[in-house]
């Protein structure tokens, strides 16, 4: 009996790991089921056009008018994965992690930590009435008394590099890795930022459309407990 106790015990941890470790796709490639939007224009203009739209199964952002896609859910200790590309000009976008109160800044910005997606410059951190740290931070964000997480103060904290991104029109892998108060990018396998110390460690995770079109091809995201290397 206590053999088959064991045993039972033993698949129940395997099995449970196994669940913890499961992708979860965010993205269905048919619709926006558990994703809501928020673009300040709508409010004003009702018949403003939805800048979220599937199609050929990919999420695309228009750029315009300019919101966010938002996720129903709140996540914390994760692994997100974005294979995004910019299919004409090259633009500007982010996802946004740990989001929760929104239009915290510039009355359009919900309250989070930016991953940029900006062609040339994938990777960079952009607080938004949040925080982190790095090393090196003056030389990446520049002089200390000019830092902030509102407007007009310097919420950008460049990456380590801005060569790893494929060139446009081709996609990207981007990785996010959440655990606790810290935060890791790769682009195309190459870690291109880390910080730590984060003003927040959990909340709702955002795509941005931010003037240029983007395509989304997945976005899915896994449950972890430890930080990759």
């Amino acid at each position: 009996m206590k053999f088959i106790l064991g045993f039972l015990f033993v698949i129940t941890l395997i099995t449970s790991c196994q669940k913890e470790e499961k992708e979860i796709n965010l993205f269905n490639g048919k619709d926006l089921s558990g994703w809501h939007i928020d673009v300040p224009q709508m409010d004003t203009i009702p018949d403003s056009t939805n800048p979220f739209v599937v199609r050929n199964g990919m999420l695309v952002s228009l750029g315009e008018p300019r919101g966010h896609l938002i996720t129903d859910k709140s996540y914390s200790d994760y692994k997100l994965l974005i294979e995004y590309r910019f299919p004409g000009k090259p633009g500007n976008c982010g996802v946004l992690v740990h989001a929760s109160k929104l239009r915290a800044l510039y009355q359009m910005f919900p309250k989070s930590i930016e991953v940029q997606m900006q062609h040339g410059d994938a990777g960079d951190f952009w607080v938004i009435a949040e925080d982190i740290q790095v090393d090196r931070m003056e030389e990446r964000r520049g002089p200390k008394d000019e830092w902030g997480s509102t407007e007009d103060k310097q919420r950008r904290i460049l990456n380590l590099t801005d060569s790893s991104e494929k060139p446009l029109g081709e996609w990207n892998t981007m990785v996010v890795a959440c655990v606790g108060d810290e935060i890791k990018v790769w682009v195309n396998g190459d870690l291109v930022n880390y910080g730590y110390n984060a003003t927040t460690s959990k909340g709702q995770i955002a795509l941005q459309a931010e003037g240029a079109e983007v395509e989304f091809k997945k976005v899915s995201l896994t449950s972890i407990d430890v930080m990759p290397d």
